[in-house]
This record gives structure tokens, sequence and C-alpha cells, in this order.
């Protein structure tokens, strides 16, 4: 089984050739988003503090299961994320809209 530590390095890997900048872990945060009195995520994001990126200072990451393996999720605090909880509800949002388009 993966350590939490090694699960942190993967993310901060992802988002570090993703988007090109340095990154650092900084907490866990856990949410629960409910929607029409429905579970539709909950899990636990990670919070990373960014330097050298030209346009966010902070990025949320989180691995997501598909099919049989996972998606590791990574999304910058920009605009109208500002927060774990946008960040998952926004991606919530756009996965939702693609998945109906495979």
């Amino acid at each position: 089984m993966e350590s939490k530590q090694d699960y942190l390095t993967r993310l901060q890997v992802v988002i570090e050739r993703l988007h090109d900048c340095g990154a650092n872990h900084r907490e866990t945060v856990s949410i629960h988003e409910v929607f029409q009195g429905r579970t539709v995520w909950k899990g636990e994001v990670e919070v990373f503090d960014l330097y050298a990126h030209d346009k966010a200072k902070v990025c949320y990451g989180w691995s997501h299961p598909k099919g049989k393996g996972e998606r590791l999720v990574v999304v910058l605090q920009v605009s109208p994320v500002i927060s774990p909880e946008t960040a998952v509800k926004n991606w919530i949002m756009a996965d939702s809209q693609f998945s109906g388009q495979k």
C-alpha cells in the first residue's frame, strides 16, 4: 500500500510538470459535496502552495477512481476557484459535461 508521503509526492510531481512551477504541500482538507440531498463527491483535497507560477499561488489535487486505476486531478486556484470546495465543484461540473460526450 502506498504511503501518504508517496501519494503527496506523486501529486506534487504532476503539478510541477503540468504547470511548470514549484509546489509545496500545505494541508489536507476533507470535502463532502452534496447535491439535491445526495453525496456527489467525498474525499480529501491536498492543498499545495505554488512558486514561480505566473497566474496562481495555490493548487488543489486529489485522486479519483477511474476504472481499475486512478486519475490524479489538479486544479489551479484561479477564479472562480477560490478554495478546495470550489475546486471540487468546478471539477464536478466540467467532468460531467465531458463525460456525456464520450
